[in-house]
């Protein structure tokens, strides 16, 4: 039979009235999750349809064992995102017949013995690639490579190190593009090893390793030398008994260049590694392949080579009874029901990730390539089916837990929420656990199963000393999955629970947006003009729980407040100093040490701080965090994230520059060059602009009106595409614009240089001409703000290139001399082209 297609807009109006009215999580599910194929039809009208499909496959599976569920109790679970929501690659690869894909969110990688060869190296880059290609995020282990200096057996003699080599996997991260959607990678290295340092000056420079994700794994030994002041030994190989090279290094030196790093840049981030592996529960079974190596990008997952994990997340605030009111109360034999059935789930999708798996093995084989360039490909998904199935490993998590603790009327941060927040992590723990010995009974207990090697785990111990019963369970029937729990960032999941994120606390409960304004329509209401003439509405937004806080407590949600009311709104509820700039930093550290005890995985948070503090307090935090028991932890001080520059002058500060390292200059244009596709408007009139970038910088650009008499036909799917010189019969050049559209077919625009205004042509070529030879985007925006020009339309194609440019300036970059129209402060910053107030928050493009 064949489906229904539906348009954009009838899946976008759809949606709208199932998330009663929210734009964003409309647009979220329709781009990122309702069901598609290749050429971007779409075959799901709301997520109705998506959970309907969910219900089904699972179904299908539960029927292979006893007591299945049926299709309608697994679709009152997931429907309107209320108890449990299978994220990411589940949720868009379950029952999708159009892609051959993974289900999986999470992959690790690795090769056994000595693995630090060329070849060793190229087969994990292949390997990485061809898993990001399947829509997983990936990590691995750098720790294998020898150190820079190190004799080698080739024509270069001595090892470049491992820095080289973390800008390639970097390099093949940024290269895998899954619709729209780039690859995730988290490179990590031992602290132990003798370039850890390199490693973690890595990614300071600007533009270097922009594809990855880093985080040093530490030991106690470090900490302990850290903290007492002592030497302590690198070694090459790390594990050895006898290494081949050796250092000894003042650990509190490194130290400090760790914590400046990650207070600089946000990075890198720290793996508390023994007690990762003290932890683990799948380290029980380290000889038989399941020894930790690395994690997956964000942290949430420690895993073994050619091991995955597939992700799912309970909404915890669906479990609150009378949210907002002195009767509201948790739910938790609701509660443990539907983690029993969570975990339960979570099994079943490993049974449809190997049916993937199998999807996968077929296609490979069934390509035209020889046997010698599939091989490998073959031969790593055969190892991931077969370390999938022994294991059985599962990632059960949570989201809400801010807005849980809101409607009991607990403030974030605070002792008696945490309590409380570690009392319902104890309960899923176990409920998980129980319902993993449950479906050993039933469909019996992942392969390798043994009692007696996790004797001495300490979270299993925990498991034994709050529930004996299940202790002794387990030991008689075995457990179904390997590892069961993990917390991850829950990003566009929260957006569709309309919660809050993972184990975050609130944003912000209310925040002033903008929203430009259509020309077209009459009935719009204008709040301020920008310098380009774009026109836009201001409207306040409530956090959703927010407004049922509102509702709960009496308060009108259609009366226009003005800033003293909401601030006095906000004053009055349980959001009041819990936002994410509010919590005690230290008090949330030892939440998620606390939490840790019952996950038996890892869990992804970042301590969000201001601009404003000082290294000493990530230096506390950071030690907090290995003291109170986390495995990692991630800090990320407003504002840092981007735009960290290295001035190539070492006389000169590093805090000096404030501009954009100048690139290579290439004399000649190669003949090829990407290209980005810019829309904007001015003043009413739609503009176009194609980019050439080399190395991912501007280096030329062709703008002027998008729908003149020539007609630029581009459509409005293509963001980018290449632009080619080439040369007439009279040796002219030429410069043609070259995409491929919807069904993989190359079409080409010939002569964009004869499309625009001549005249634009000619300033075109002298905006280009200082691209190409080195000067920074904010002085090439400055030259071309301060031309001169009596043409109107040419100071309209001025604004237009301004506007192109700007999306190119590093994120972070001051706007010196403008002034936030919000605010009034001088506290605006460039993210993504946009201007960012580091004050007020507020926003506007262009």
């Amino acid at each position: 039979m064949e489906r229904k297609i539906y348009t954009f807009d009838e899946a976008f109006k759809a949606s709208l009235e199932y998330f009663t009215g929210d734009e964003l999580a409309a647009k979220v599910w329709v781009n990122k999750y309702a069901l598609k194929d290749a050429f971007g039809n779409i075959y799901e009208q709301s997520p109705v349809d998506m959970h309907w499909r969910l219900a089904r496959e699972i179904a299908r599976i539960e029927n292979k064992y006893p007591n299945p569920l049926s299709e309608q109790e697994l679709f009152d679970l997931f429907d309107h995102f209320r108890y449990i929501i299978p994220q990411g690659s589940p949720m868009t690869g379950i029952g999708n017949d159009y892609q051959v894909a993974s289900l999986s969110n999470c992959f690790v990688i690795g090769l056994d013995g000595p693995a630090d060869s060329y070849g060793a190296i190229i087969r994990i880059d292949e390997e990485q690639v061809q898993l990001m290609k399947r829509r997983g995020g990936v990590g691995h282990d750098l720790s294998h490579i020898r150190p820079k200096g190190s004799p080698v057996k080739n024509s270069a003699l001595t090892s470049t190190g491992l820095v080289p080599f973390m800008e390639r996997y970097s390099n093949s991260t940024r290269e895998v593009a899954q619709d729209g959607r780039r690859g995730a990678l988290m490179l990590s290295v031992s602290i132990k090893h003798p370039d850890s340092e390199s490693f973690i000056d890595a990614k300071m420079v600007e533009g270097k390793v922009t594809g990855a994700n880093v985080s040093v794994k530490i030991d106690d030994e470090f900490m302990d030398a850290v903290i007492n002041n002592k030497i302590y030994r690198q070694q090459y190989p790390i594990h050895a008994e006898h290494p081949d090279y050796v250092k000894d290094i003042d650990a509190s030196a490194l130290w400090k260049k760790i914590i400046h790093n990650a207070w600089k840049s946000a990075e890198p981030g720290v793996l508390f590694w023994d007690t990762i592996l003290r932890e683990s529960v799948a380290d029980s079974y380290a000889d038989l392949g399941f020894r930790t190596v690395s994690t997956n990008p964000c942290g949430e997952i420690p895993l073994c080579p050619y091991d995955s994990c597939r992700l799912l997340a309970i909404n915890l605030y669906s479990y609150v009874v009378n949210p907002f009111t002195k009767d509201a109360y948790f739910d938790f034999d609701l509660f443990k029901k539907h983690v029993g059935l969570a975990q339960r789930i979570m099994d079943d999708i490993i049974d449809l990730e190997s049916e993937k798996i199998e999807l996968i093995l077929k296609k490979i084989e069934s390509d035209p390539e020889s046997m010698e360039i599939k091989q490998p490909e073959h031969y790593l998904w055969e190892k991931i089916q077969r370390k999938t199935l022994m294991g059985r490993r599962t990632g059960v998590g949570i989201t809400a837990e801010g807005d849980m603790l809101a409607a009991l009327n607990l403030r974030y941060g605070t002792e008696e929420a945490t309590d409380f927040a570690e009392k319902v992590q104890k309960t899923l723990a176990l409920a998980a656990y129980r319902s993993s010995v449950n479906m050993a009974k039933e469909r019996g207990a992942f392969e390798i199963y043994d009692a007696k090697r996790e004797e001495n785990n300490p979270f299993i111990n925990r498991l034994k000393e709050a529930d004996p019963s299940l202790y002794e369970d387990m030991v008689k029937y075995g457990r179904r999955n390997i590892a069961c729990l993990t917390i991850a960032p829950t990003g566009t999941t929260s957006l569709m629970t309309q919660t809050t994120s993972g184990i975050e606390p609130v944003f912000l409960p209310v925040y002033k947006r903008r929203r430009k304004v259509n020309p077209n329509d009459a009935d719009s209401r204008v709040d301020f003009v920008d310098e380009t003439g774009d026109a836009f509405e201001e409207y306040i937004v409530f956090h959703h729980k927010f407004v049922t806080w509102m509702q709960a407590n009496g308060y009108s949600v259609t009366k226009k407040y003005s800033q003293e009311e909401v601030d006095s709104l906000v004053e009055k509820s349980p959001y009041f100093k819990a936002t994410s700039n509010d919590v005690d930093w230290l008090q949330k550290v030892r939440m998620q040490g606390r939490i840790q005890k019952w996950v038996d995985h890892s869990i992804s948070v970042t301590i969000n701080l201001p601009n404003n503090v000082t290294e000493e307090l990530v230096d506390q935090l950071y030690v907090e965090a290995w003291k109170s028991g986390c495995k990692g932890c991630t800090v990320y001080r407003d504002g840092s994230r981007s735009g960290v520059l290295i001035a190539t002058d070492k006389k000169k500060k590093k805090d000096d520059c404030n501009c954009m390292q100048p690139p290579v200059i290439v004399s000649t244009r190669p003949r090829e060059l990407e290209a980005d596709v810019v829309r904007f408007q001015n003043k009413k009139e739609k503009w176009i602009a194609f980019v050439g970038l080399l190395n991912g910088r501007p280096y030329e650009i062709f703008t002027g009106l998008a729908d003149d008499e020539e007609g630029i036909m581009v459509p409005k799917n293509i963001v980018k595409g290449s632009i080619i010189k080439s040369y007439d019969e009279d040796g002219k050049k030429h410069y043609d614009f070259q995409f491929k559209n919807k069904r993989g077919y190359k079409m080409t625009i010939e002569g964009l240089d004869g499309k625009f205004d001549p005249e634009y042509w000619n300033y075109a070529k002298l905006i280009s001409g200082v691209l190409r030879y080195g000067m920074p985007i904010d002085q090439v925006i400055k030259l071309v703000q301060g031309m001169d020009l009596n043409n109107e339309s040419i100071n309209t194609w001025k604004n237009g290139v301004e506007r192109a440019l700007k999306k190119y300036l590093p994120n972070g970059t001051e706007a010196k001399g403008q002034k936030c129209p919000n605010c009034g402060q001088e506290t605006l910053v460039y993210q993504e082209g946009c201007l960012i107030c580091t004050n007020c928050g507020a926003s506007r493009c262009g």
